[in-house]
């Protein structure tokens, strides 16, 4: 279906505007007048699209994505009409009209036309799964049902923002450790590559017996100036090969095992999933969740095999009868101070206020440690290159040395 922007008049004569869904403009006007109004002009909205998707295909699908950024901001705007009392339809209406992404206003149309025909919120939702998550579709569903959905997509549009914020701070902390990496790593090898042999080129002319650090940097810099092509298809075939071993269930299991395990990307990243972990099935409670079926979203939210596998086992225990506390007591990848302060929550009957304090705590670890971690990373990176610079100015010094005693 496409999207059109209309013109029209209301039974009170009246100039209407707004946004329809249908499969030609014919169908788009049959079913304005089906709803009482009576369109002046009708224009497809997503034909500047498709031309400059003619002229640039890759550009086009660039900028087809719906950024998280763009999601929270609508939510934001939804919770905030519905909270004045306007209704749902009339809520989306006005928010069509200030969409600038196409795509975006495309699957908003849709979603309206949906619920106008009498489908709910939630399944409207629902039929556009690569923009709206699990989470999203079902903390709406559950506001439905209470009647509060202006106060959950509030909520979804704080998660949302939250995660954005966190993400942003994690980027902007390894941004510079690894911009460094990059471009030391590129000055070494062409240090090495480039301009090592032209000075070492000498010392073999002289047909002298050389020290072994000299002969290595030779070697080395041979070796490097004949196949760095191989090294790089090395390096490419790897990262390829990793990359698909993890998509497969066994090197998944292995791969996020090695995370959690490492000394230190495993204490990190275990804090990451509490923290989420923790975010996720607090906000869903909040929002009226019931406990099984917020369990079963949030064992596709941590991404990590293994605590998937204990959500599973607490899924099955909890169905048994037992509190959510016991099962997770008894799995090394959850602290212990987690699991006392979800067994607390579920004593006072407060779960979802002690799983956010919970994910509050792991957030604020989390960053910490990754800002610490970075704070590390650029001294040991600086003492790196020092060592490999020193390196190559010993091995280009010592043979200088012996020849001055030779002339001495």
């Amino acid at each position: 279906m496409s999207v059109y922007e209309y013109m029209a008049l209301n039974k009170a004569g009246k100039n209407v505007n707004g946004i329809i869904d249908a499969d030609s403009s014919v169908a788009a006007r049959q079913k304005l007048r089906g709803m009482g109004i009576y369109p002046i002009e009708v224009t497809e909205t997503l034909t500047e699209q498709k031309e400059q998707a003619s002229r640039s295909t890759s550009v086009s699908l660039f900028f087809k994505r719906v950024k998280p950024g763009e999601l929270s901001a609508i939510t934001r705007q939804l919770s905030i009409l519905l909270g004045a009392g306007i209704t749902l339809v009339a809520s989306m209406d006005a928010l069509l009209s200030q969409i600038s992404n196409p795509i975006l206003k495309k699957i908003m149309a849709q979603v309206k036309e949906a619920v106008n025909e009498g489908n709910s919120f939630a399944f409207a939702l629902s039929q556009h799964p690569r923009v709206f998550s699990q989470i999203y579709v079902n903390m709406v569903r559950a506001g439905e049902a209470s009647g509060s959905l202006d106060l959950v997509l509030d909520r979804l549009a704080e998660f949302s923002e939250n995660q954005q914020a966190l993400k942003a701070r994690f980027k902007a902390a390894l941004a510079y450790p690894v911009l460094m990496s990059i471009i030391g790593t590129l000055i070494l090898f062409v240090l090495i590559t480039f301009i090592v042999p032209n000075i070492t080129k000498i010392f073999s002319d002289m047909h002298q017996s050389l020290p072994l650090p000299t002969l290595i940097l030779i070697g080395l810099s041979s070796f490097l100036k004949s196949f760095w092509w191989l090294l790089f298809i090395v390096l490419i075939g790897s990262i390829v090969l990793i990359r698909k071993l993890i998509k497969t269930p066994k090197g998944r299991y292995i791969w996020d095992g090695l995370k959690l395990r490492s000394p230190v990307i495993g204490p990190i990243s275990i804090k990451m999933s509490m923290s989420r972990f923790g975010r996720t099935l607090g906000s869903l409670l909040q929002s009226g969740v019931i406990l099984l079926p917020a369990l079963k979203i949030v064992r596709n939210i941590v991404s990590n095999t293994l605590i998937t596998e204990v959500i599973d086992n607490a899924m099955e225990e909890i169905e048994k009868g037992k509190s959510l506390a016991a099962p997770l007591s008894g799995s090394r990848w959850f602290p212990p101070i987690a699991v006392q302060m979800i067994s607390v929550g579920e004593q006072s009957g407060e779960l979802e206020k002690m799983l956010n304090k919970i994910a509050d705590i792991y957030e604020r670890e989390t960053e910490s440690e990754i800002m610490a971690l970075t704070s590390m990373l650029e001294p040991v990176m600086i003492l790196g290159m020092g060592l490999v610079v020193g390196f190559i100015v010993i091995s280009i010094l010592l043979p200088i040395f012996e020849m001055n005693q030779m002339i001495r």
